[in-house]
């Protein structure tokens, strides 16, 4: 397990707070619609994020990520606009199959439970 500071444990919630936000409020684009922000792992020297996403339709994963891979630029600068850090870390987004295995292993244990 990574050890990380309070420094990048601040920085990647305030990111994963903000930028919640800021999708479901100022991106228009419709492939982003329903994403929800699961996480946010900010690098050693704050200058690049992993931020982990999911959706409820798993089948419009390509979409969403090429959706926020293109509001990436607007993005950032609007995260300058808000936020009182030196540095807007690059954003890289990643789709989150945590919620689909999750989902996955629900319905083995329903069928499981079926008389």
């Amino acid at each position: 397990m990574k050890k990380i500071s309070i420094r990048q444990a601040r920085v990647g919630d305030l990111l994963k707070e903000t930028l919640a936000e800021m999708i479901q409020r100022k991106v228009k684009d419709p492939r982003v619609q329903g994403i929800t922000i699961t996480d946010v792992d900010v690098s050693v020297d704050l200058k690049s994020a992993h931020v982990f996403f999911c959706l409820w339709d798993a089948q419009q994963k390509t979409e969403a990520l090429d959706g926020l891979n293109s509001a990436e630029g607007f993005l950032r600068h609007a995260l300058k606009k808000v936020l009182r850090i030196k540095n807007i870390p690059s954003l890289k987004f990643i789709y989150d199959d945590s919620f689909d295995y999750g989902a996955k292993i629900d319905d083995i244990l329903n069928d499981i439970h079926k008389p």
